[in-house]
């Protein structure tokens, strides 16, 4: 397959591609959009970053082309389900400019944003429908959406739903589907409780894999700090000591993990936004913008935005803390390196995280080169002694300076 008019895609969605530059589609847009056309159920095993956005929008915007009809009044033809606020957003903006030369109605329904717009773009019913989980089986609960009509469904970051717990919201909103639906299910990794899931919802799949699930990111030079628990945030300000670190996503496993980092990393003089569950989704977005702009430095992450974290340029990824799911590294490395640049990859791990860090070596098929920064002396206690006068007023003035305000 050499190029996206040898699919047999309709003439709006290649116009919009051939604006958007692209030319020569994927591996798996090039197995999955045939697939998807025919009317076959997918089951998909894609890492993000391989462009399976468009393997499942283009061929589904190509059949509402095909069959025009108008939607039902609270229902949705096309039904995305996604883990997170940011990769809805992103997925229905790319729905968006591939359909930007048709009529075809797009919407996001996720937590964290007020029901109001939400619930009028559902009453005028929608083409396609991109919502995460748990606001969508309120809507469900309220009788504001009525799925019986839906045509086709997708699951994506199916490994991430489940983590994150969405399982039961995906089987009650499954319950509310018609049964004469295609389904299109996509997940970095397989383990048993998906595949479980997969064998539930999917009528004889096409499967389709186009990458070894154990497979890093190539570009992303990747490295372990060994270091005391205690020294975690030391160490993370002397690294970003490192001019060259010029837009840094460090990942925590917390989201009180995650503020207490950008609040060590501020009073250090280190311009930081943080970003997790606890955040409304303005202040998320205003972080990302920020990062985008160059306004903040280092964004700190909890694993929900792992995969909802879509920038360029981002010449570092930190792992603060090791993740208690192995698949979830490769997820966050996977935040660099990206449009074919260069990237590096930072763990911190203390003598707790040992066990994660062999779990990850055992996936990646990797031996990470380790620099041993530990002490070798119990971290001391706190003293309780008062800052000199002069210690204290700097105290203060690092404080006073709180760039956050601005960019969380």
């Amino acid at each position: 397959m050499t190029s996206f008019s040898e699919l047999g895609l309709a003439a709006p969605l290649l116009q919009a591609l051939a604006a958007e530059g692209y030319e020569t589609p994927t591996p798996i847009q090039a197995r999955a959009i045939p697939a998807v056309l025919a009317g076959r159920d997918l089951e998909g095993i894609a890492q993000t970053g391989t462009g399976k956005t468009a393997a499942f929008a283009l061929p589904i915007l190509h059949r509402l082309l095909a069959n025009p009809q108008r939607p039902t009044r609270g229902g949705a033809r096309v039904l995305v389900l996604s883990p997170t606020r940011e990769l809805a957003g992103q997925i229905a903006d790319s729905f968006r400019a591939y359909g930007r030369h048709t009529n075809i109605q797009v919407a996001a329904v996720f937590g964290g944003v007020p029901h109001g717009p939400q619930l009028k773009a559902l009453a005028r019913g929608l083409d396609v429908l991109v919502a995460t989980p748990g606001r969508l089986v309120d809507h469900l609960q309220s009788g504001a959406a009525d799925l019986r009509a839906t045509e086709v469904l997708v699951l994506d970051e199916v490994d991430q739903m489940l983590d994150l717990g969405f399982i039961h919201a995906i089987r009650k909103i499954v319950g509310r589907l018609s049964p004469r639906r295609q389904n299109l299910f996509f997940s970095a990794t397989m383990p048993a409780e998906i595949g479980k899931l997969a064998a539930e919802l999917l009528k004889e799949p096409i499967r389709i894999a186009v990458a070894p699930v154990a497979t890093t990111v190539e570009r992303v030079r990747q490295e372990v700090v060994l270091v005391d628990k205690a020294r975690k945030r030391d160490v993370l300000v002397e690294l970003l000591a490192d001019r060259g670190m010029t837009r840094a996503i460090v990942f925590t496993r917390t989201k009180h993990g995650a503020d207490k980092v950008q609040r060590h990393l501020e009073s250090a003089g280190i311009v930081a936004a943080a970003i997790h569950g606890n955040k409304s989704q303005n202040q998320r977005e205003r972080s990302l913008a920020a990062l985008k702009a160059g306004r903040v430095r280092v964004l700190v992450a909890t694993d929900i935005a792992a995969r909802g974290i879509d920038i360029d340029d981002v010449s570092h990824v930190v792992n603060f803390d090791l993740p208690e799911v192995a698949e979830a590294y490769v997820h966050r490395i996977g935040r660099t390196a990206r449009a074919g640049a260069e990237g590096h990859a930072i763990s911190l791990c203390d003598g707790e995280e040992h066990g994660l860090l062999k779990n990850i070596e055992k996936l990646t098929r990797l031996t990470l080169p380790k620099t041993d920064r530990r002490t070798g002396e119990p971290a001391p206690a706190p003293r309780p002694v008062q800052p000199r006068p002069q210690q204290h007023r700097q105290h203060q003035h690092k404080h006073g300076q709180n760039p956050r305000r601005r960019a969380a």
